[in-house]
């Protein structure tokens, strides 16, 4: 590695290209402008910068106005996470339900048609595919994110989903290195910890990254996650023997490293965001991802100065940092060479459309379709029912921006549906007096992580046999109801699947044909 010689000016140039951050409106303000002229070289969209796909188109190319060789981020796994959807649900189905399919393919031309529409917007970094295992049934955090909890299941399709984004030239982020999916705490508050040898570690956990590497995974996101057994000390994100011991060195990775956002309270309230973000860059990270929480040109400033004085001081190499901005400024370089790989559709369904909803017959309603899973029986509804959606707090990744359910599609194919949302402690006779003599539909998320949810179907049911349970997080409870829905997912393309059979019956759910891209 060369040996650089350092001026302030090239040393703050690059503290200022290891950042990601995000900004607050649908235009660019002039502080992140100003920053990239000088050496910011990446930027991060939420749902707060969205209104439509030409405001993104226009917000990016106001961006690389400044700089034509700028990452432009999103956390945009389709499912239950989505920004460029975020007020109206996604047109996509999340892992879980492509897991349930397990159909390679499929999730291939999901996650092209997925990068196609980034690419159009002006998106050429995708912090996803999750390719966590979700061991851990009651993982607040991950979940639906996941394909599933086989290690081999989750590693063909984290495969697949790189291949299809990275075809449609945007490049992927697989995460949480090196596994998040056997954890009981979100990290979004507080330091998981997952207590499992070694031989679990690389029989599970790292199996899908693997196969992400042998992808071409053009990026990485690190997890705030304590593991014992390869660090006792210090969680991944800023464990040089997690970073570059097992994932440079080990795995033979040697694309982009980010970390999950540092102002979450795992590395926060733990180091601190500056004296975070100065070890992991030390541990072999690349890029800072700051998230959703900070949003101001004096973060930016705040961490830049941070990296600068760890380099002055000794505390940091500054061919460490130099070696850092390099790779993001390399990724940022094959996505220019990758801009318009995609361009063309992809997967046209040949059969059947969402009449009302906007969504078409595209690939996505044709997968969350495949998804849905059945148990027991009902005669289709002829008469607009009562929705009574059973709902929790939504864990940070997700936000409570994003619309889910089956209400609205229900709406739309049986006008005159009425619907209410319950809580904990909600009594189950509420909800048949609000129903009347309507027939209910429940909806819930999870139900298996909330006792309230289950013990209120139990009694519900006893009450109302004739009840229908859509549930459209993991479906780990025991099906309840007449007619039990598993959607895999809460996106709006998973709503409308469950609606469609609600009302018109099973025989929508059989399985479409489509063109592979």
């Amino acid at each position: 590695m060369t040996t650089l010689i350092s001026t302030t000016d090239t040393v703050t140039r690059d503290a200022l290209a290891v950042l990601q951050p995000g900004f607050t409106g649908t235009t660019a303000p002039g502080w992140v402008l100003r920053r990239i002229d000088e050496g910011l070289a990446s930027v991060a969209l939420f749902g707060r910068n969205i209104q439509t796909p030409e405001q993104v188109a226009a917000l990016t190319a106001q961006l690389r106005a400044e700089c034509d060789a700028l990452l432009v981020a999103i956390d945009e796994e389709g499912g239950d996470v989505t920004r460029l959807e975020v007020r109206t649900g996604s047109s996509f189905p999340g892992n879980l339900a492509l897991g349930h399919v397990d159909e390679v393919a499929l999730t291939r031309t999901v996650a092209r048609e997925l990068g196609r529409r980034l690419a159009e917007c002006g998106v050429n970094l995708n912090w996803a595919p999750s390719a966590d295992v979700n061991s851990n049934p009651g993982n607040p955090i991950i979940g639906v994110r996941s394909f599933g909890a086989d290690p081999e299941l989750v590693a063909r399709h984290t495969a697949a989903y790189i291949e299809g984004l990275q075809a449609a030239g945007v490049a992927a982020c697989t995460k949480h290195f090196p596994g998040h999916g056997d954890t009981a705490i979100d990290s979004h508050h507080a330091m998981p910890r997952i207590d499992v040898d070694l031989e679990t570690l690389y029989a599970r956990e790292l199996v899908p990254f693997r196969a992400a590497i042998a992808a071409g995974s053009k990026c990485v996101m690190s997890a705030h996650i304590l593991l014992p057994a390869l660090d006792p000390d210090r969680p991944a994100t800023v464990s040089p023997q997690i970073l570059t011991g097992l994932l440079r060195e080990e795995l033979g990775y040697d694309g982009l490293i980010v970390t999950d956002a540092v102002e979450m309270q795992a590395i926060a309230g733990t180091y601190g965001i500056e004296r975070g973000s100065v070890l992991a860059i030390a541990a072999g990270a690349d890029a800072l991802c700051i998230g959703g929480g900070l949003e101001d040109d004096g973060t930016v400033r705040r961490l830049r100065d941070a990296l600068v004085a760890a380099v002055r001081s000794g505390e940091l190499a500054e061919e460490r940092l130099a070696d850092a901005a390099a790779r993001v400024r390399a990724l940022a370089s094959w996505t220019r060479a990758a801009e318009g790989t995609g361009s063309e559709p992809g997967a046209a369904v040949q059969e059947g459309t969402a009449s009302g909803t906007g969504i078409g017959s595209g690939i996505g309603l044709a997968a969350a379709r495949r998804a849905v899973e059945v148990t027991g029986s009902a005669e289709p509804l002829i008469d607009p029912p009562y929705v009574a959606s059973f709902t929790s707090e939504s864990n940070i990744a997700v936000g409570d921006e994003t619309p889910w359910g089956v209400a609205a599609e229900l709406g739309r194919l049986l006008p005159g549906t009425e619907t209410g949302t319950y809580g904990t402690g909600t009594p189950v006779a509420a909800v048949l007096r609000a129903a009347g003599e309507r027939r209910i539909v429940v909806v819930v998320r999870d139900a298996h992580r909330h006792a309230w949810m289950t013990e209120a179907l139990d009694a519900l049911v006893a009450k109302r046999p004739g009840t229908v349970v859509v549930e459209m997080g993991v479906p780990q409870a025991a099906p309840r109801g007449a007619l039990h829905i598993a959607t895999h997912g809460a996106a709006r393309v998973c709503g409308v699947a469950a609606a469609e059979i609600i009302a018109r019956g099973n025989d929508l759910r059989r399985c479409q044909s489509w063109v592979r891209s």
